[in-house]
C-alpha cells in the first residue's frame, strides 16, 4: 500500500483549535488525535472524517495526505519512549500531565541528550513565576521572551542547525505557537522539533490540549506514585513514526506485543491489588510476573538526576531496546527477580 499520513503540520496552522472545530462538523476529537499521531492509519480512515478536516483547514485532500514522504526518528536512547512513542524530527510532541509526574524531568533529559547530538534548544519563558523550570533554564541554550525572538533566532539558525523549542501550554491556547509554526514554514526552517508542556497540568482533561501532534507523551499518576520514571503511560502515549510505513516492521511487533502485555498487565494488576497475587489463575500468572519485569526493565536513570539519585545515567539504544524487550516478552528473563531489573540499562 502506498505511504499515506496525515500532514499534521499543515492542520496545526490551518486550524488551531482543532478540538472544538472537529466537534463542530461531528467528528469526535479522539478519533482526530489518534490519526494525527498515526495511532488510526490514514488507510483505514472514514473518507468523511478525511474530508471534513480537509474542510476545516481549507485545504485538498491531496494537500491533506501526504503520499511517499517518510517519517523521520530521533533516537533519544530512553528505552519507554523510542519503543512506544518515538520522537518525530522536526515535529511536535505534546506532553500530557499533572505536576509531579516528572514532566519537567523528562523535558531536561531530552535537551541534555540532543545538545549532545548537536542540537540547539531555546525555550519560550512562561508567563508568570514559575520556579519549577530552573533547572530547564540552566540546560537550553537560548531563553527568550517573545515569539518574535523566537522567530529571529531560528531563521538566523535553522538552516544550518537543528532546534529544539520548548513553550508552555499557554501560548498554544494564545495561538502564537501556530502562528510562529506558520511563519517558519514560508521562510523554510522545518528543522525545529516543539515540546509542548503543561505547567498547570490542566491538559489531563482534555482530548487534544494542544491541537493536532505528531507525538504524544502521557504521564501515568500510577508509575509516578510508584517511582516507575519516566512515568510515561505505554498505552497511550503514541506517534506518528509508528504508522507501518514509516517503522522498522521488527520495532513495530515487538512494540505491539510489549503494549498488549503489559494492558493485560494493568488488567491483573488491578484484581492482585484487591485479592491478592494466590487470586490469579495459573496461566495468568505467567503474564503478570513478565508484565512486572517489563514495567521494571522500562524505567531509567537520566544524567539530569544523578545527583538527586545517586545513579549514573543510561543510554540504551534501539536495537538493545528491542533485542531485551523482545527476550522478556518470550521468557529469557523469567527467573530473575523484579527488582534486579528496575534502573537498569540493557540486559546481560
Amino acid at each position: 500500500m502506498e505511504n499515506l499520513r496525515l500532514n499534521v503540520a499543515l492542520l496545526r496552522r490551518r486550524v488551531p483549535n482543532l478540538t472544538s472545530a472537529a466537534k463542530s462538523v461531528g467528528l469526535r476529537p479522539a478519533t482526530v488525535s489518534n490519526l494525527c499521531t498515526g495511532k488510526i492509519p490514514v488507510g483505514r480512515s472514514e473518507v468523511r472524517t478525511l474530508v471534513a478536516l480537509a474542510s476545516l483547514a481549507e485545504c485538498s485532500l491531496d494537500e491533506l495526505i501526504l503520499r511517499g514522504e517518510k517519517v523521520n526518528m530521533v533516537e533519544t536512547g530512553i528505552k519507554a519512549l523510542d519503543l512506544f512513542a518515538p520522537l518525530t524530527k522536526g515535529g511536535t510532541v505534546g506532553l500530557v500531565a499533572r505536576p509531579g509526574m516528572g514532566q519537567l524531568v523528562v523535558i531536561a533529559e531530552m535537551l541534555e541528550r540532543l545538545k549532545k547530538e548537536g542540537y540547539y534548544s531555546i525555550m519560550l519563558k512562561p508567563e508568570g513565576e514559575h520556579p519549577e523550570i530552573n533547572d530547564i533554564e540552566k540546560i537550553v541554550d537560548l531563553v527568550i521572551n517573545s515569539i518574535d525572538d523566537a522567530y529571529e533566532k531560528m531563521v538566523s539558525i535553522g538552516k544550518t542547525k537543528e532546534i529544539t523549542f520548548v513553550s508552555d501550554r499557554s501560548h498554544v491556547i494564545s495561538g502564537e505557537i501556530h502562528r510562529l509554526q506558520e511563519r517558519l514554514h514560508d521562510v523554510g526552517v522545518e528543522s525545529v522539533t516543539t515540546f509542548l508542556v503543561d505547567l498547570k497540568g490542566e491538559a489531563v482533561d482534555e482530548d487534544l490540549p494542544y491541537g493536532p501532534l505528531e507525538t504524544l507523551w502521557q504521564f501515568d499518576a500510577d508509575l509516578a506514585a510508584r517511582r516507575k520514571f519516566p512515568a510515561v503511560n505505554p498505552i497511550f502515549s503514541t506517534s506518528s513514526v509508528l504508522e507501518g510505513a514509516h517503522i522498522d516492521p521488527t520495532h513495530l511487533t515487538i512494540q505491539q506485543r510489549a503494549r498488549k502485555l503489559l494492558r493485560r498487565y494493568r488488567e491483573l494488576r488491578s484484581i492482585v491489588n484487591i485479592k491478592g497475587e494466590k487470586s490469579l489463575p495459573a496461566f495468568e500468572v505467567q503474564t503478570y510476573k513478565r508484565g512486572q519485569r517489563l514495567e521494571a526493565y522500562l524505567t531509567q536513570p537520566f544524567y539530569v538526576a544523578e545527583s538527586y539519585s545517586g545513579q549514573k545515567g543510561m543510554t540504551v539504544s534501539l536495537q538493545d531496546t528491542l533485542s531485551d524487550v523482545r527476550k522478556i516478552l518470550d521468557g529469557s528473563f523469567d527467573s530473575v527477580d523484579v527488582e534486579k531489573m528496575n534502573y537498569v540499562g540493557k540486559l546481560i
